[in-house]
């Protein structure tokens, strides 16, 4: 596999731009204003299967005239052949609850490696819909649940069945049918593991691939159940949904603090999701031309921008805020763009310049677009080997010098002030979710997850100082001994020497500190849209909104539902 030193070599010359800095990507708030781009995983799954024209039909279709019972999906793909199952269960209006604690959903979903027969779908059935209170075996290697958006879902089949199309207007306000609470992977409630999937099932050997395809064929399901269910309810007036208007419709998502920690967690994956989206703006910037063309497609990708955002519906202020932000950055961009410009260096230093982060992580994402030869083939550099080793014979002297060079945002941030450590990070065993607690709390700060990388790299250094003060010339071992607890953070400080980025650069437990960044940029590198906070803490967002539909594999394949337009009606 071509490591990313190689790749930087084959660019590279002698005239070339860096990378952006670590100090100027990783800090919390320019990764809270990141967006969807040609690089997001939802993007590069649709790309892989329209290129690779992968085979997906229903094999098995019960469906009562009411929409309920099973359907399973034999999906071919190049290198080999999985199922989707699904059942489609009646859910009372009072059962319905999209928490994680939720017992009851309208649909349940899994995805299967190989071919099903009866015996093991009713296997299946016995435990899919009861979610995380069933068992599957390691056979599956993805699991989802979801439920019917009380505003559209009804709406849509009676307009439908009366022979009416749906109202563009109303999918503006809600862009689906179904908002999934969950995808589960990765070894959790007896599934495959991650290095099975990622060793024997090449199609789905990317980073999230297999949740991110559960959610595609949920968004292909909602599209098929609503026409099926409008046929069978008023057969000689059903019309079936204009094809425009079901490209319009998306899977909804609720994402909760749950998704928070593993951007902390997994620091060397961020890492590569973040060094091929950076690498691909620097190729951009050093080899991207610019001609009249160009000036007018990234003058219409800001026009789309700006459009998409305004089409946005939230009640939330910040988000709100935020939105008008951009609009007004577009526009600032649309005029300097109609003055003329003659390489990108100057457009994005004029967007540092003039524009919020919200704009200028935008215009980073409409670059991207335009130049799919010098970004596409970064989507196959997104995975990582996430060992961080620890080498116990570096000399002490060179832990402190790793430390003062790489964290010294760490070291540069006042621990001891008011509020500064007022946070911290613990999971609800009642909600089953992360929560932010407050230190006032003893009980549970003894629960506490240990998210504060910055705290834990200060309170190291200074007691590396101190023991290199006694003992110069002593190893990181020697250092180790005198202090077992420091081991994690060591690991992690030398682990992570190896990296441009990955370290989020704040103070995690600062009593101001906004969680919804974090969930927003694993959000945008996910691909997701129309992000709309419901707290703090938990945010609506909209999956797959403008992809191609299923049905268009195998014709001409245009990658082009970037911050996707309501269609014109």
């Amino acid at each position: 596999m071509t490591t990313n030193a190689a790749i930087h070599s084959s660019l590279w010359g002698e005239n070339s731009l860096p990378l952006r800095p670590a100090s100027q990507v990783m800090k919390l708030e320019r990764l809270g204003a990141y967006h969807q781009s040609r690089l997001s995983f939802m993007r590069t799954l649709v790309r892989r299967i329209f290129r690779e024209r992968w085979k997906i039909e229903p094999s098995v279709f019960n469906l009562d005239d009411d929409g309920y019972g099973t359907v399973v999906y034999e999906v071919q793909a190049p290198h080999g052949l999985f199922s989707f199952v699904l059942f489609s269960d009646y859910l009372s209006p009072d059962e319905r609850n999209d928490r994680v604690i939720a017992t009851k959903w309208d649909l349940t979903m899994a995805l299967v490696e190989g071919k099903v027969d009866q015996a093991y779908i009713e296997q299946l059935r016995e435990n899919v819909p009861k979610q995380e209170a069933g068992r599957v075996d390691a056979r599956v290697f993805v699991l989802s649940r979801a439920n019917r958006s009380a505003r559209n879902f009804d709406y849509v089949v009676n307009q439908l069945a009366a022979g009416e199309q749906p109202d563009v207007a109303k999918i503006v306000e809600v862009g689906y049918l179904y908002r999934t609470t969950a995808v589960y992977g990765s070894g959790k409630l007896g599934m495959a593991d991650w290095e099975k999937v990622r060793e024997k099932h090449k199609d789905f050997a990317r980073p999230f691939a297999g949740e991110m395809f559960v959610c595609l064929m949920l968004r292909n399901f909602s599209l098929l159940q609503v026409e099926h269910i409008a046929r069978h309810k008023k057969p000689d007036t059903f019309n079936p949904m204009k094809p425009e208007i079901k490209r319009y419709f998306g899977i909804g998502n609720s994402t909760g603090l749950g998704m928070a920690p593993y951007l902390v967690n997994h620091p060397l994956l961020i890492n590569q999701w973040i060094e091929m989206r950076e690498l691909a703006l620097a190729r951009v910037r050093a080899l991207g031309s610019v001609n009249d063309q160009v000036r007018e497609t990234i003058s219409q990708l800001i026009d789309r921008s700006a459009q998409h955002t305004l089409e946005t519906q939230t009640e939330d202020e910040w988000q709100t805020n935020n939105n008008k932000a951009v609009i007004e950055d577009m526009a600032c961009l649309k005029s300097r763009i109609e003055g003329g410009f003659d390489s990108w260096n100057e457009l994005v230093e004029y967007s540092e310049q003039h524009c919020s982060l919200q704009g200028q992580e935008m215009l980073v994402s409409c670059m991207l677009e335009i130049y799919p030869e010098l970004v596409d083939e970064l989507e196959d550099f997104h995975s990582a080997e996430e060992f961080l080793d620890l080498d116990p014979l570096m000399p002490a002297g060179q832990l402190r010098d790793i430390i003062e060079k790489r964290y010294d945002w760490a070291l540069a941030i006042d621990f001891d002030a008011e509020g500064a450590r007022e946070t911290y990070w613990y999971r609800s065993e009642e909600k089953m979710e992360p929560r932010l607690g407050s230190v006032a709390d003893i009980e549970g700060k003894k629960k506490q997850m240990a998210l504060g990388v910055g705290y834990a790299v200060r309170k190291c250094y200074n007691q590396l100082i101190d023991y290199i003060a006694q003992n110069p010339d002593d190893t990181t071992a020697r250092f180790m001994v005198s202090h077992p607890k420091l081991r994690g953070i060591v690991r992690r400080i030398q682990g992570m020497n190896r990296c441009v980025y990955g370290d989020i650069q704040a103070n995690l437990l600062d009593r101001e500190v906004l969680p919804m960044h974090l969930l927003r940029a694993k959000l945008a590198f996910f691909g997701v849209s129309k992000f709309d906070p419901r707290s703090r803490l938990w945010v609506r967002n909209t999956m797959f909104q403008g992809a191609p539909l299923l049905e268009e594999i195998g014709q001409s394949f245009n990658d082009d539902w970037f911050m996707p337009l309501a269609p014109k009606q």
